[in-house]
């Protein structure tokens, strides 16, 4: 599917709601829970996570990373490990800021 910049998609395993912070110019097989996602508008279909991706999504985090070109922030927590195919999205930490002495 290809995605753009504030689509929101939600996952058939749960329901967890991501929303597209950015993405590639290519077709990309998003999923969650091993499962793919689709667009929050549209009927789906509950299924059981697949062994391995069972994790938790947490509101309000983001998932990502820079090999992909892709960053997901969780709109709704739910059961269900994002990913590209077969390629886990970790969770992106917040980084740091410069201590102000």
């Amino acid at each position: 599917m290809l995605l753009k910049a504030g689509m929101r998609m939600r996952s058939a395993t749960s329901a967890a709601e991501v929303i597209v912070i950015r993405c590639g110019d290519d077709d990309t097989d998003l999923r969650s829970g091993g499962v793919p996602m689709v667009p929050v508008d549209q009927e789906v279909i509950a299924q059981e996570p697949v062994s391995g991706f069972d994790e938790e999504l947490l509101i309000g985090k983001r998932y990502g990373s820079d090999e992909s070109g892709i960053e997901l922030l969780c709109a709704k927590a739910g059961l269900g490990t994002l990913s590209i195919g077969k390629e886990l999205l970790p969770r992106k930490e917040a980084k740091p800021l410069p201590s102000s002495d």
